[in-house]
């Protein structure tokens, strides 16, 4: 499986790309950041990031978004620009028929640390040690697009497993078409006798 996580962000949005199976040893296929400049139009900005995103998609070919919810924040400025590039990256997956999948940072930090209170310095050394890395990805945007791939690798696939198992269990039992019941001979009627015929003697036709 190939997970793309997405670390929403107005100015930097961070991006990872994560193969790998639960149970089995991960790899990054690639990390970095879509950044926008502060001074833009907000229209433009969200542009921007539509099209790097797309990048992102073109290049690696996910099969499926992690993107981490949005969750409610003292500084309504910064979750409505975190609300509106997770809607982005979204639309981005969902035009392409990719599925998504939405992760708190609790999750993530747990999923990867062990612990939902880890700081950012944590789950970054986690991602390095867990994908084999030389040093921390910079800026900590990017470790949290890592970190959200792994999350959903070993979280949610396994969560869509049992999803998949409850709906398939959930669905009614196909019952077997009725055999036609076995099709009885008519009763044969009696043939109607009919006279015998034959040819008369020389004495009969005397007669």
């Amino acid at each position: 499986m190939r997970v793309l996580g997405v670390d929403p962000g107005l100015t930097r949005c961070g991006v990872g790309v994560v193969d790998g199976e639960p149970g089995r040893p991960l790899r990054m296929a690639g990390v970095g950041v879509v950044r926008t400049p502060a001074d833009a139009e907000i229209g433009h900005r969200l542009l921007q990031i539509e099209q790097g995103l797309e990048q992102w998609l073109d290049a690696h070919r996910p099969d499926l978004v992690a993107i981490e919810r949005v969750f409610s924040q003292h500084n309504v400025r910064t979750v409505m620009g975190t609300a509106q590039a997770s809607a982005v990256a979204m639309l981005c997956a969902t035009r392409r028929g990719l599925p998504v999948a939405l992760h708190t940072p609790s999750e993530v930090k747990a999923a990867v640390t062990g612990s939902g209170r880890a700081d950012k310095a944590q789950v970054g050394a986690m991602v390095t040690r867990l994908l084999r890395l030389d040093a921390p990805p910079k800026p900590a945007d990017a470790a949290d697009a890592l970190a959200l791939a792994i999350c959903h690798i070993w979280r949610g696939s396994a969560s869509d497993r049992i999803a998949t198992a409850l709906a398939r269990a959930a669905r009614p039992a196909r019952i077997p078409p009725r055999a036609a019941a076995p099709r009885t001979a008519a009763p044969r009627t009696a043939e109607p006798r009919t006279a015998e015929t034959r040819s008369a003697t020389p004495e009969e036709n005397r007669l």
